[in-house]
């Protein structure tokens, strides 16, 4: 092997020559890595956080077994630098100026000189104290609003490149298929169109910002046996093409996504962190994606401790390696030594160890991070983060998008006329969550997710609680509650029943506090057996209910629950998903009447606590029918909301027929026909009452936001390609049939007052990469 010059060298080699092609540059560092040079370039390493200067200690890995040194894996190179800002609550000049001086490190340990990438999580936003909070995936699907959700990415972006980061772990495109699954709140919703389309317009503007967004998780994650996290998926592969995958097709080819989080679940008893058909064949072969695949944290070690399909931590970085995960997170386990001795003895090709690190190389290369030594001020290499300006990661942009987009997302599920209250006077809040900023906030937010460990600190911004809102909207509004999300105390049901009964109107907050691992009600590892209320809140509400003051449920919460019992007898019912930092104002202007209610569900909402899982998307078959006692209608339908006003839906038009390659257009008319302006989500769905395979009762197609004043009226033209009605076929091609197309515009699932059809003609046509994946929408205001 050819001795490579140092990178300090006057001499450029052509590895070193930004004008070069990329693939020409990273054949010509390859040609010169030792095999332990190629491996530094897969693993990432997790530093605890400590003060510029102070000894790098490392974070334990799953297996509480000791990690290695900084000092013992950078003389190889290093792949990537994990949650320098998201690991500990540090002011964001010391967090940058601690990333630069591991850059520093890690490019000075290594003869190539090559920095790492640095990631972060950024679900919810920047995932570091101090940042903005923005409201949760739920929150974004209730919106509908796929330019919205553009504009917080790009903003979440832009905190990320000025920090010198380069990855970020998110979006996550996990179709929600069982609500009792924990990590429901970090999921947009559950129908992959909706999944698919918000997605995509985050993953499009966070790319455009800088930063590699990073799909999660490929793929099966969200539908494992009975919501358990990390339990096997029981899914055909026709569900798993046309539900599960969906979101990822979209991101990838429509998004740009340049990585890939591998999920922790078995799909039919093959781990997907060693499927090789799943993120070889699949991913790359069939889909073309030529990014990064990135291992869940510890799953290329959970191939040994928890899938026990490795004897070994050998053994298990040569089966994700050989299906095709190109680097190990957060810090290196597998893809270090064990491996090695397997390259060394032969056991594990080489020439795979220079496709992965190939990648990673590749994505060096275009983060500008191989163009040599970084300059002081720039130490974090191919971006701003080097700027030793004041770093500003919840300026008042970012405040005013997150309230925004919380408002946008608020569902008003019912309402008697109490809503907008009047005045404050009279007004009782009361509940578990009327007092807690953590009710805003789902598990992927720095407060919860680390803040929590640290109760000494502040939250790092300011987060008002929905009783703080409320009172600043309507003066004279009392309080009084517990702030026990379990309402363990006799007394504080109590207390909150003696002030309902004082008052004119109780707003009654219940929902979730968000942890991990069983440390909150709702997030990763806190999972359910059913969807009843957490604790003691359904008897709670009960009690209030009780005293006969009418009582809005104000509902904050990572999951849908079922509510039956309690809504019909409330007043009204409002809706809000892990709001954010902006959400209690967000959910205090809904009640007060400054803010219209706009956002429709993105999950139905069950009945009953116990029963079974409940989506929209299922089969005529598993639906409610006369051959069975359980009836899973849910209590409130996917894409259900009401506003202050009523629209009204007419003259729908519908083409008459197309080839089985062809279009066809859709369009109605939508009327506000009350006295107040409101914003009405007009949606289509399709059936196919005559298949080759069972398929679901109806899809959503698309839909469209629109805001209209008092008696005006807009149509709505959709432009629907036969690709949309496409499905996986009895030999598992993805094809389109001809016959008749059913279809129904209106204002929910459930909801759907104009029915047509269409019809396709010709033959059956198979699709290919090129597909249609999404429907044209036009407003025009008559």
């Amino acid at each position: 092997m050819t001795e490579a010059v140092p990178a300090a060298s006057a001499t450029r080699e052509p590895w070193q020559d930004p004008g070069s092609p990329v693939a020409e540059r990273v054949a010509d560092l390859l040609a010169r890595m030792t095999p332990e040079e190629k491996a530094g370039q897969l693993a990432g390493y997790w530093a605890m956080p400590a003060e510029p200067g102070e000894p790098v200690a490392p974070m334990e890995d799953d297996s509480n077994e000791t990690a290695p040194a900084l000092e013992e894996v950078i003389d190889r190179g290093l792949g990537q630098l994990t949650r320098v800002f998201g690991t500990s609550p540090v002011p964001a000049a010391e967090a940058a100026e601690r990333l630069r001086e591991l850059q520093r490190m890690v490019a000075a340990g290594n003869r190539f000189g090559i920095p790492a990438i640095a990631h972060e999580e950024c679900l919810n936003g920047f995932m570091t104290w101090g940042a903005t909070v923005f409201p949760s995936p739920p929150a974004w699907g209730a919106t509908f609003d796929a330019d919205l959700v553009a504009e917080m990415a790009a903003a979440i972006g832009s905190s990320m490149r000025a920090a010198g980061v380069h990855q970020g772990l998110a979006p996550v495109l996990d179709v929600v298929r069982d609500a009792r699954w924990g990590r429901t709140e970090e999921c947009i919703g559950e129908d992959p169109y909706l999944v698919g389309v918000l997605g995509t317009a985050y993953v499009r503007a966070m790319e455009r910002s800088g930063i590699i967004t990073t799909l999660k998780h490929f793929a099966g994650y969200s539908a494992s046996r009975a919501g358990r996290n990390m339990a096997p998926t029981p899914i055909g592969p026709r569900e798993f093409a046309d539900v599960v995958l969906e979101p990822f097709v979209m991101a990838l080819r429509d998004g740009g996504a340049r990585s890939v989080m591998h999920s922790y679940t078995d799909v039919d008893g093959m781990p997907a962190a060693a499927d090789e058909r799943l993120l070889t064949g699949l991913l790359r072969e069939e889909l073309g994606f030529t990014g990064l695949v990135v291992s869940d944290y510890f799953g290329i070690s959970f191939l040994e401790t928890r899938h026990r399909v490795a004897g070994g931590r050998g053994e298990a970085g040569a089966l994700a390696l050989r299906a095709g995960i190109d680097m190990e997170l957060p810090t290196v386990r597998c893809y270090g030594e064990p491996l090695l001795e397997l390259v060394r003895s032969g056991a594990v090709p080489e020439e795979l160890l220079d496709r992965a690190a190939g990648r990673v190389l590749t994505m060096k290369a275009e983060l500008g991070l191989l163009d040599g030594p970084p300059r002081d001020a720039d130490a974090n290499g191919g971006g701003a983060g080097g700027d030793r300006a004041v770093l500003d990661f919840d300026p008042p942009e970012h405040r005013a998008l997150a309230r925004r987009l919380a408002e946008e997302s608020v569902v008003l599920l019912a309402n008697d006329g109490v809503l907008p209250l009047r005045s404050g006077g009279g007004v009782v809040v009361t509940g578990p969550l009327a007092e807690d900023p953590f009710a805003m906030m789902g598990c992927y937010t720095f407060p919860s997710h680390v803040g929590r460990q640290h109760p000494e600190l502040s939250l790092g911004v300011e987060i008002p609680s929905v009783a703080d809102a409320l009172r600043g909207e309507l003066p004279g509004v009392r309080v009084a509650g517990s702030k026990d999300v379990f309402v363990a105390d006799d007394a504080d049901i109590e207390a909150a029943v003696a002030a309902a009964r004082d008052a004119e109107v109780c707003v009654l907050v219940l929902g979730d506090r968000a942890g991990l691992f069983g440390r909150g009600t709702s997030g990763e590892g806190c999972d359910v057996e059913t969807l009843a209320l957490p604790g003691r809140q359904a008897e709670l509400a009960e009690a209030v209910l009780d005293t006969g003051t009418p009582t809005v449920l104000v509902m904050l919460t990572g999951r849908p629950y079922a509510i039956e019992g309690l809504a019909d007898r409330a007043a009204a019912v409002v809706q809000a998903f892990f709001p954010g930092e902006e959400g209690g104002r967000a959910v205090a202007g809904v009640l007060a009447g400054r803010v219209e209610p706009s956002g429709r569900m993105p999950i139905s909402v069950p009945r009953r606590a116990s029963g079974p899982p409940v989506t929209y998307l299922r089969s005529p078959m598993d639906g409610g029918h006369d051959w069975s006692t359980v009836d899973p209608v849910p209590l409130y339908p996917f894409g259900y909301g009401l506003t202050w006003t009523t629209f009204e839906y007419e003259d729908l038009k519908v083409g008459g027929s197309a080839p089985t390659d062809g279009s066809v257009t859709v369009s109605a008319v939508v009327r506000n026909t009350g006295d107040r302006a409101g914003t009405e989500v007009a949606q289509l769905y399709l059936s196919d009452p005559v298949a080759s395979v069972v398929r679901p009762a109806r899809w959503l197609a698309g839909w469209a936001r629109v805001r209209l004043e008092p008696g005006e009226a807009a149509r709505i033209e959709f432009e629907v390609h036969a690709d949309r009605t496409s499905f996986t076929g009895p030999d598992l091609r993805r094809i389109v049939e001809p016959g008749v197309v059913e279809v129904a515009v209106g204002r929910s699932s459930a909801d759907l007052p104009l029915q047509g059809s269409f019809t396709l003609e010709g033959p059956v046509r198979e699709l290919g990469a090129d597909r249609v994946l999404t429907v044209p929408v036009e407003v025009t205001r008559l």
